[in-house]
């Protein structure tokens, strides 16, 4: 080591030094003691680390205890946050997909406030079923003769599998076996269950025939996988899940479809292309079907499985049921969610059917309510401008679909836009936009129009 860089860390304050820098500052009262010194350390270390590495002139007290303030103020605050969604994706993974209705958030603070009947049967004061919440709900709206609910779909689809077919073959055709989000792919889900894969017909065409010939005396199971998150198009051939049920019925077998995102509103009268909807398939006859709570149906994270009550009811005697059940919160959420449906009021209440039905010019208006908050001076600086774009579904939904709207174009060059988007991610509450072509947009379609003000505070 130099002279000249061993004199400069030398230099460095002593741990005492800082202490008094920061012992009386306000953001360190409630610090205790030990932890206050431990973070004094580290942030030393850290500087005796730079001086080595950079060449660097040490920090003074003062400022190794603005570091310290600055530690304090980011372990001291939560990590899970709300965010601002200008993405333009409404059911954004990253960004936990559905947002709640106040009804569904009125519901669980009412329920996680004290005590519950979550598994008490209030009339006979006997132990009850946390399923019963939301059973005659789910069986009303689909037409179902019972219900389960899950912790998500993976779960459903994987309960399903153990329960019917562990050690048995899964019939499916190989265009349905799909990759969800993170890694998580369908023959490893198989895998897991003790199932045993069969896959039939081609990517792109599989006929009825396909089925047939590969059921035998091991098969468990007829399994129908509809593919929400992609579209193969062209030449192709799939079978209809009335013939699949048919056929599965004829030999003695189950069927189940994994509709992934799910549905219980027919979206073609907002230009959506067409999606089956829970209700039609269970009218179809599938035994079982599972979907998804917090994707098309606008609820919490959760894995519906609605279909016959021989099948249901031993999806809830398996012993996996217990390690996949949901919560309180959840089930108080799920149940105001689907209240909203039961009530006929889901379009007017439930936040992600609102923000994919929102007309543009409603978006367009919001866009240009945004601007007009900046300011004239910032807007100038900004460059900010009303523009319209293309956003997403999201959520592995709809995955053709593209979304008319409006978006806030912000920055007059490439570097003024990442700055931009910097900032707005460290605000509070921090805002997530897109940067394309060396522009930020903040794409109002799905910032809820509460949060104007708030997103142009930022």
């Amino acid at each position: 080591m130099s002279a000249d860089r061993a004199a400069r860390l030398r230099r460095l304050p002593a741990v005492d030094q800082v202490l008094r820098e920061v012992g009386d500052r306000p953001e360190t009262v409630a610090v205790p003691r030990p932890r206050l010194t431990a973070l004094v350390r580290d942030v030393l270390d850290a500087e005796r680390r730079r001086i080595m590495s950079e060449d660097a002139e040490p920090l003074d007290a003062a400022a190794v205890g603005e570091r310290v303030l600055e530690q304090i103020g980011r372990q001291g605050t939560f990590s899970l946050k709300p965010v601002i969604n200008a993405t333009g994706v409404v059911l954004h993974t990253n960004l936990g997909r559905a947002p709640l209705s106040a009804l569904a958030l009125e519901r669980i603070a009412s329920v996680a406030e004290g005590y519950s009947n979550l598994e008490l049967d209030l009339a006979s004061k006997e132990r009850g079923s946390r399923y019963a919440h939301v059973e005659e709900l789910l069986r009303r709206l689909t037409g179902a003769e019972d219900a389960l609910v899950v912790n998500n779909n993976a779960a459903a689809v994987l309960l399903a599998l153990e329960t019917l077919a562990h050690g048995k073959e899964v019939v499916v055709s190989r265009g349905e076996l799909i990759e969800i989000g993170g890694e998580f792919r369908i023959p490893d889900i198989m895998l897991r269950s003790g199932a045993v894969l069969r896959e039939v017909g081609t990517t792109n065409r599989t006929h009825l025939k396909d089925y047939q010939g590969a059921i035998g005396d091991n098969t468990g199971l007829l399994l129908k996988v509809h593919t929400s998150n992609y579209r193969v198009v062209g030449f192709t051939a799939d079978v209809p899940s009335r013939e699949l049920v048919a056929l599965g019925h004829d030999r003695g077998l189950p069927v189940m479809e994994d509709l992934g995102s799910g549905s219980l509103i027919d979206l073609r009268d907002w230009g959506f292309p067409y999606e089956p909807t829970v209700q039609e398939v269970v009218a179809a006859g599938v035994d079982l079907v599972s979907f998804s709570g917090d994707k098309l149906l606008g609820g919490p994270q959760a894995g519906i499985v609605v279909g016959r009550r021989e099948l249901v009811g031993r999806l809830k005697t398996n012993p996996w049921n217990r390690a996949l059940r949901i919560d309180k919160l959840t089930l108080a959420a799920l149940e105001a969610t689907l209240y909203a449906y039961d009530a006929g009021r889901a379009l007017e209440t439930v936040p992600t059917l609102q923000l994919l039905t929102e007309p543009l010019v409603a978006v367009r208006r919001r866009a240009q309510r945004l601007v007009a908050r900046l300011g004239p001076d910032l807007r100038r600086r900004l460059d900010a401008k009303v523009i319209e774009d293309r956003g997403q579904v999201g959520g592995g939904a709809l995955p053709t679909v593209e979304l008319p709207t409006a978006a806030v174009a912000l920055g007059a060059t490439a570097a003024v836009a990442r700055s931009l988007d910097g900032a707005l991610r460290r605000g509070n509450p921090p805002a997530i936009g897109r940067l394309v072509d060396d522009r930020l947009l903040l794409d109002c379609r799905t910032v809820l129009p509460a949060q104007i003000n708030a997103l142009a505070a930022v």
